[in-house]
């Protein structure tokens, strides 16, 4: 085991791929001379040279459509999108041909392309680069979305997503990227669709993925001091999505409190409150809670941007709460 950042996993993984598949090439905003926008790919060009990571112009539909143009030609491109907010000028792209071409074409075309892209605020950048949106992109039939927690799996997932003959989307939350975990080097890819009981408790279940899990975590050690003990459930993919896995856990915790960044109106964890009522309705001890970031663009001033987002206080707060109306 090796510790490492979550930028050097996903890093690794890169160079991993670039070295073992000559079919896999990196592309997007500033990968290459620059190094990336969050240094992810810091080195590759001169490792691998301009043909293996290419700087693209300032268009994501037509990087993103290029990908998918490669892909279908056999290549296995690497897209880099700098951040989920710019990730909407390619939406005609994702969802009219990326997700959709294997199913028009009676599974005669395969689209092998995974696209990565920072998500999530935090790092007070404004609305305009710190929103939330995967969930959206977890609506789509025929991509799949995964969000990694933590360096071990930033590194296995996205292997992971290298094997796959479809479309896969990886939302790095950009907070994450100088955290650091272990890491097995020598470990395969992970499994796509498979969640993770981070923390193992009884008394409720705190439902999250990506940069949530620190604040989920965080507020099962202060429950903890209380002599609450939670559950924390990573989902690690939104599609495919582990229902099992979540609906296991409210069988043995019998509450649940999902955190999602997402604005709450529409949000993913409005999907897995609906999973959890279809399926584990008669386990519960009282309606399921979402934690979610206040309905408004996200703020610059570091105060109302805190406030706007999930915090490990919030999600305290709202289990107490479950519990008092329990007593």
């Amino acid at each position: 085991m090796t510790k490492m950042t979550y930028r050097e996993a996903v890093r690794g993984a890169l160079r991993q791929a670039l070295r073992s598949d000559p079919r896999v090439f990196l592309m997007g905003e500033d990968v290459g001379r620059y190094g990336g926008a969050f240094a992810v790919s810091h080195g590759l060009l001169e490792e691998f040279g301009p043909e293996r990571v290419r700087d693209t112009p300032l268009s994501e539909n037509t990087f993103v459509g290029a990908g998918i143009g490669a892909a279908l030609g056999g290549m296995r491109p690497i897209v880099e999108v700098m951040t989920v907010n710019f990730s909407l000028l390619a939406l005609d792209q994702i969802v009219n041909n990326a997700a959709t071409l294997r199913h028009m074409s009676g599974g005669q075309l395969s689209v092998p392309l995974v696209v990565r892209m920072a998500t999530g605020g935090g790092r007070q950048l404004a609305a305009q680069h710190s929103h939330s949106l995967e969930g959206w992109f977890a609506h789509i039939p025929g991509i799949k979305v995964l969000t990694p927690a933590t360096p071990a799996d930033a590194r296995g997932l996205l292997l992971a997503a290298l094997r796959d003959p479809d479309p896969v989307f990886v939302f790095e939350h950009a907070t994450l990227y100088p955290t650091e975990g272990e890491v097995d080097e020598a470990a395969g890819p992970a499994e796509i669709g498979r969640a993770e009981v981070r923390r193992a408790g009884d008394a409720v279940t705190l439902i999250t993925y990506g940069g949530s899990l620190g604040k989920a975590l965080q507020a099962a050690d202060r429950l903890a001091v209380e002599g609450i003990e939670a559950e924390v459930v990573d989902l690690r993919s939104l599609r495919p999505l582990d229902t099992a896995s979540i609906l296991a856990s409210i069988a043995r915790t019998h509450r649940a409190v999902i955190v999602d960044e997402g604005w709450r109106t529409g949000s993913f964890a409005a999907e897995v409150s609906a999973r959890i009522m279809e399926g584990g309705f008669y386990d519960l001890d009282g309606p399921v809670a979402r934690v979610c970031s206040a309905e408004v663009p996200m703020p610059y001033a570091k105060h109302m941007e805190d406030a706007a987002l999930p915090q490990a206080a919030t999600i305290v707060a709202t289990v107490q709460e479950m519990l008092r109306r329990r007593g």
